[in-house]
């Protein structure tokens, strides 16, 4: 992977818990990246109208921008609005990663825990990790040190970054990966594809007003030979 790419950071946006942890391991890919792996977080986004069909048009049309997209499928149930951005990124055929840092064992196969049909599409790389376990490993605090120990030393916040580090360093990984791999969708389909994409969704301004833009996105990937 040469270059800076930019990549769409997709998953859950509901509380703090989730916006800070976006914003922390989105930071840390970025740097553990020298800086070739440029994040886009839904958050972070302007909303010029903050209706729900040009939220979700707005989400829609930066995931289409991005060369790259990363992936969160935590939870007992994945979150929907995940999946529906992550079809749209593998009708786009655009190089993803999903990690998954929940522990828990879920869904209806043996490779991924998470329902099947969420599974086995080409250009994605997946990272299964045990965040509990990277968290606990990542500092070893010294014998005898308790709860107001580890406030006073700051020793959560030092594990928190180890783990954020680490799964840094994975998701990095498995992007060089997946960025290795060649395109699916055949060049002489290309065009079609891309602008059925700008008319399938029903966007709220409709097809003409963001036709363009989608076409241009698949310009700069095929210029960056990621299509």
């Amino acid at each position: 992977m040469s270059g800076k790419h930019t990549f769409y950071f997709a998953g859950d946006l509901f509380d703090s818990k989730h916006l800070a942890g976006n914003a922390f391991l989105a930071e840390a890919i970025y740097k553990i990246s020298k800086e070739s792996l440029v994040p886009v977080l839904p958050q972070n986004l302007e909303q010029r109208e903050t209706t729900a069909h040009s939220i979700r048009d707005n989400d829609i049309l930066c995931l289409l921008d991005c060369d790259l997209a990363l992936f969160h499928f935590d939870g007992s149930e994945l979150d929907s609005g995940t999946v529906v951005e992550f079809m749209f990124a593998k009708f786009a055929d655009i190089p993803s990663v999903v990690i998954r840092s929940d522990f828990r064992a879920k869904g209806d196969q043996e490779l991924h825990p998470w329902n099947l049909m969420a599974s086995y599409y080409p250009r994605t790389e997946v990272v299964l990790l045990d965040s509990m376990s990277i968290y606990q490993n990542a500092f070893r605090p010294e014998e005898g040190e308790g709860p107001e120990e580890f406030m006073a030393k700051g020793l959560s916040a030092r594990r928190s970054q180890g783990m954020l580090d680490e799964i840094a360093s994975r998701v990095v990984e498995a992007f060089e990966d997946v960025t290795s791999k060649p395109a699916v969708l055949p060049p002489n389909q290309a065009e079609v594809v891309y602008d059925w994409i700008a008319r399938m969704p029903g966007f709220s301004k409709g097809y003409s007003a963001q036709k363009e833009r989608i076409a241009e996105a698949l310009r700069r990937k095929v210029e960056r030979n990621i299509l």
